[in-house]
């Protein structure tokens, strides 16, 4: 069984790509960096496998499609 994806929020994001607050906001209106998700009332995060592909592989990452399929 897979491990759960974890949710890191911006210190960690900051960290981890060595970019900064507004080069990161940047990237995501330019749809080249992973959007974050509300995790809560005032609360923002962005999933690790979306970011750690991303940092595999910045000029190649794009959004992964998610395909709803109902059987």
């Amino acid at each position: 069984m897979p491990a759960p994806d974890r949710i890191i929020r911006m210190k960690t994001v900051l960290a981890r790509t060595g970019l900064s607050r507004s080069t990161i906001y940047r990237k995501i209106a330019e749809g080249t960096f992973p959007g974050q998700m509300k995790i809560s009332a005032n609360g923002t995060g962005w999933h690790e496998s979306e970011v750690n592909r991303w940092i595999d592989d910045p000029t190649k990452w794009r959004p992964q499609s998610v395909v709803d399929v109902d059987l």
